[in-house]
């Protein structure tokens, strides 16, 4: 049955790839990996092979590659990606020896590829649970690690009608998981070879704030010792709906937006709301900063980890929609982090309003109760802050635990 379904994904993924940019890339992208592979693989090499399905999992993956070439140069990383909006980013990417796409996992192509690459280790990140790959890897006798991985009992792996493709968890060597729940779910299904290490995305955002970019365009709106600043990143209409209006009235903050769309139409929407302030964009960057109702509007990618530094109140969208982005790399700088409600399924998230560092909103009243109580009352910012960049950096060290765990010889 599983393979029925991927053949008729494959043939849906090309007649789609005819009308849309991105699934063409990945069409593409997939069929020329063997292309890829032959012209770089080192017939003598030893590949350690981490597989991302996009972005996301890329990142959680990038410590342990880092860390891994640190202590094992002798080994050479093979990188792929299921997504284009992983692989597009970061097909330059200089800490892996090979990227490329991974191909569809039918037998033959599955195949095809581990005959290529010969890897000594596989490490999958989070969600990936490739049939094929996996029961050949197995097979073959191929160390094969799930890392950051994260289990919820709505899962198919433990539903009844699931048992069958839940097989495919056996094929792991070992699983590097996010938290006790995901333990105890394995082992109901028979796994025990599980450890509870934590996510290396806590690692990450460590890295990130270490080598966090200095953006004069950005001293210059705060002027330091200036008002406060609210920090908005990846936003979207609904997020920005509320927190605009709050502001309106709080022409003593200044407010820097992050969008998480940015092309015309939206940033023209936002100009828009912000209709009578002193508002500028990031790549028209001559602004002066003695006025109220100022706000600075990040018209460009790879910026807002480093923008965070600045905020006084950090807030990430997606709350209302799609379900919130990355609120490690607000939180890791020490300050509150304000969410909507879409954040259920994101451990962090839930993590971060335990402690307090995390605050969810329902809406605009909630946000403006929420804004009056920190003017009223810094010291409860200052708590809220601090219990944020406290709540990050208890939970570092799952590379290193991952690392030591697994044999290199």
């Amino acid at each position: 049955m599983y393979n029925l379904i991927i053949y008729a994904y494959l043939l849906g993924v090309a007649i789609y790839s005819r009308f849309n940019e991105k699934v063409r890339k990945m069409w593409r992208g997939e069929r020329d990996a063997f292309q890829v592979l032959r012209e770089k693989v080192e017939p003598e090499a030893r590949y350690v092979w981490f597989h991302a399905a996009s972005l996301g999992e890329f990142e959680q993956g990038r410590p342990l590659m880092e860390q891994l070439r640190r202590q094992h140069p002798e080994l050479k990383i093979l990188l792929t990606f299921f997504s284009p909006s992983g692989y597009e980013v970061r097909k330059n990417y200089e800490g892996a020896d090979i990227i490329c796409y991974l191909p569809l996992d039918t037998i033959r192509n599955a195949r095809r590829f581990l005959r290529l690459i010969r890897p000594e280790m596989a490490f999958f990140i989070k969600y990936e649970f490739w049939y094929n790959y996996l029961h050949i890897l197995k097979h073959r006798g191929v160390p094969t690690f799930s890392v950051s991985s994260i289990f919820r009992e709505g899962q198919v792996f433990f539903r009844w009608y699931g048992r069958q493709y839940g097989h495919v968890l056996k094929c792991f060597t070992h699983f590097f998981v996010q938290n006790e729940k995901s333990r105890e779910l394995l082992h109901g299904i028979g796994i025990d070879c599980v450890s509870v290490v934590g996510d290396t995305r806590f690692d990450r955002v460590m890295q990130i704030k270490e080598v966090a970019k200095q953006l004069p365009v950005v001293d210059q709106f705060v002027a330091k010792d200036g008002p406060k600043v609210f920090v908005a990143g990846s936003s979207w209409p609904p997020d920005e709906e509320i927190f605009i209006r709050y502001f309106h009235k709080h022409p003593e903050w200044k407010l820097i937006i992050a969008p998480h769309v940015i092309d015309e139409d939206h940033l023209q929407q936002i100009e828009q709301q912000l209709a009578g302030w002193n508002v500028v964009r990031y790549s028209k960057s001559s602004h002066s900063t003695d006025s109220p109702h100022s706000a600075l509007i990040i018209d460009c990618f790879g910026l807002l980890s480093s923008i965070y530094h600045y905020a006084t109140v950090c807030y990430v969208g997606g709350g209302f929609g799609v379900g919130i982005h990355n609120t490690l790399e607000a939180a890791v700088w020490g300050h509150p982090v304000i969410f909507g409600p879409e954040n259920q399924k994101f451990q962090e998230a839930q993590g971060l309003k335990a402690c307090g560092g995390g605050l969810e909103i329902q809406g605009y009243d909630n946000f403006e109760r929420l804004m009056d109580s920190f003017e009223a009352n810094p010291a409860k910012l200052e708590v809220a802050g601090k219990q944020a960049g406290d709540y990050v950096l208890s939970l570092t060290g799952a590379t290193r635990k991952i690392l030591d765990a697994v044999d290199f010889k």
